[in-house]
Parts: C-alpha cells; structure tokens; sequence
C-alpha cells in the first residue's frame, strides 16, 4: 500500500533579509552628499569698485545665461515683462523703499537685462544696482 507522505511546510526566514537591507538603507543616507541643485548657476560679469553692503530686504532679479528670470531665487513661469513685473510688485509688497539689485549672467542675452531693468522702472524703481564680481588678480 501506498503511504501518504507528510507534506513539509516550507519556510523562508527574511528576518536577515530585511535586517541587511536595513543596515544598506542607513549606509546609502549616511554617505550621501546634498548638493543644492535648486540654485541659480550664475557668472557675474568683472568690475571694478566697492562691494555694496547687502540689506537684509532686497528684490533681487536674477536672469541666468539662458534668459530665464528669478526674483529672489525663485523662478518666473515666462519670460514676459509684465509677469516679471507682477513678481516684483508680489515680493515688495507696495513697499518703495526696497532695493533692487539686478544680477545677470555674463553670457545672459541683452535683451533679457534690459527687460529686467525696464521692469523694475516700470513697477517704481528708479534706483537699482547691477551685481558684479571683482576681475581675478593675475600674478605675472
């Protein structure tokens, strides 16, 4: 006669399993570096003259070499003047008194500044400084 044989229940312990992948999670965010991708790549164009002292309230426009506008490091959905101007009259608040400082890329088009300049005449402000980097002293 035939003998039934019993079944053995087979069974995957993944308690070493789950412990390694564990200890491989705070590996991976214990060595990793954050950059901060999310800011704004730009090269300022040389000049000579004195740093100006930065206030804490600023409306700073910045256009990188592409063109795009950001007003206080954050960017603008298009590159049209009235919506450059609508983010500048969101930041300031209505208030006139803010400096404005435009920073522009050296390899940002013409036009762009210009466009930059032109919003913040056209929203009150009269009175903007252009951000520079001072020339690198060469050793001859």
């Amino acid at each position: 006669m035939f003998h039934s044989r019993k079944k053995q229940e087979v069974s995957v312990n993944l308690t070493p399993l789950i412990d390694v992948v564990f200890l491989l999670l705070i590996f991976f965010m214990v060595s990793t570096s954050f950059n901060r991708e999310t800011q704004i790549k730009l090269e300022l164009p040389q000049a000579n003259g004195d740093p100006l002292e930065t206030q804490p309230e600023v409306i700073e426009i910045s256009v990188d070499s592409e063109g795009r506008y950001f007003v206080n490091a954050k960017p603008i959905v298009n590159t049209q003047l009235e919506t450059l101007m609508k983010a500048i009259n969101i930041i300031s608040q209505g208030n006139k008194d803010l400096p404005v400082i435009i920073s522009a890329d050296a390899n940002a088009p013409y036009q762009s500044v210009v466009t930059a300049m032109d919003a913040s005449r056209k929203t009150g402000y009269f009175n903007f400084t252009m951000a520079t980097r001072k020339p690198k002293e060469s050793s001859q």
